[in-house]
Parts: C-alpha cells; sequence; structure tokens
C-alpha cells in the first residue's frame, strides 16, 4: 500500500470515527475464515458494520479525530483489530457474547467507545451487553411517568363502578 493509498484509508476512518459514537474494538485471531465470516453475518442482520483495519492506520485515524478521548482507546490496537460500528449501544456485545456461545472464546472485546465512555478489556462485555437503547430508556421513562396516573384512572373507574353497583 503506497502512501496515498494509507492516506486515503486514514481520511476515511476518521470520517468513520467522527460520524459514530458507538465505537468497539475487537480480536477475532485464531477463528476460522468460516467463524468470522459467521460473526460478520451476525454482526449485518443486526445492522452493526465490522471490518478488519490495520492498527497502524488506526491509531493515526484516531490521532486525527475531532473527538480527543478516542485516543484512550490507542492501548488496545495490539495484535489483530476488528473496528465495529454501531447505532445501538449493546449490539455488538450482545452478538459478541452470543457469539462466543457458539464458537467459544473469540472474539474478545479490546475496547469500546460508547455514549461518549470508554470501556477497556474483555471483563466489560457483561456491562456494554446491559446497557439500554435510547428507545429503551424513553420507554422505562414513560412507563414509570403513566403508572401513577394509571393507578388514579383505575381508583376513580373502580369507585364508579361501586356507585353504580349501590344505586
Amino acid at each position: 500500500m503506497n502512501k496515498a493509498e494509507k492516506t486515503k484509508v486514514i481520511d476515511g476512518l476518521v470520517s468513520e470515527l467522527n460520524a459514530n459514537n458507538k465505537i468497539y474494538l475487537a480480536d477475532c485471531s485464531s477463528l476460522t475464515v468460516e467463524k468470522v465470516n459467521n460473526f460478520r453475518r451476525a454482526c449485518f442482520a443486526k445492522k452493526i458494520s465490522v471490518k478488519v483495519v490495520k492498527n497502524t492506520l488506526l491509531k493515526k485515524a484516531i490521532e486525527r479525530a475531532s473527538d480527543s478521548r478516542l485516543a484512550e482507546l490507542i492501548p488496545a490496537l495490539k495484535g489483530e483489530t476488528a473496528l465495529i460500528f454501531t447505532d445501538v449501544s449493546s449490539a455488538p456485545a450482545k452478538v459478541i457474547k452470543e457469539f462466543r456461545g457458539k464458537a467459544g472464546v473469540k472474539p474478545v472485546l479490546k475496547a469500546a467507545f460508547v455514549e461518549e465512555m470508554i470501556y477497556m478489556g474483555d471483563n466489560q462485555l457483561d456491562a456494554l451487553a446491559s446497557l439500554k437503547s435510547k428507545n429503551e430508556m424513553i420507554g422505562e421513562i414513560i412507563g414509570l411517568l403513566q403508572s401513577p396516573i394509571q393507578r388514579v384512572i383505575g381508583g376513580l373507574e373502580n369507585r364508579k363502578g361501586g356507585e353504580d353497583a349501590a344505586a
């Protein structure tokens, strides 16, 4: 790869890093081609983008990205790195956990940048998998807000029903 091609790849990575706030880094090394393809298919089905990148190019892209907090991901750039982008915070972690159940110990989570927080190491996989999406959180809040109103309406309906029976 010549310098112009590397620059083009780095510019593309910078654009992707700037456009996403849910970024995962994983290690898929030692997986067979068939297993890697199965992992990619599982990600694709959940609308998760996966690409294997060279660490040196990704490091340069991270250094040029607009969010300086991404620099905290640089220590995780060792070995083979799969760069994963998603719209749903917990989706890649769930796919990794599900895939491991079938295939063993890989892929391994190296690091993640999700909702403006850095998660380092595979031990953070459960925490990431339990994150709720924005829509799930809004649904829970609406449910909590509706609960007292529904109790009042239920109480009024019961009282009205008791008055009809007494009449």
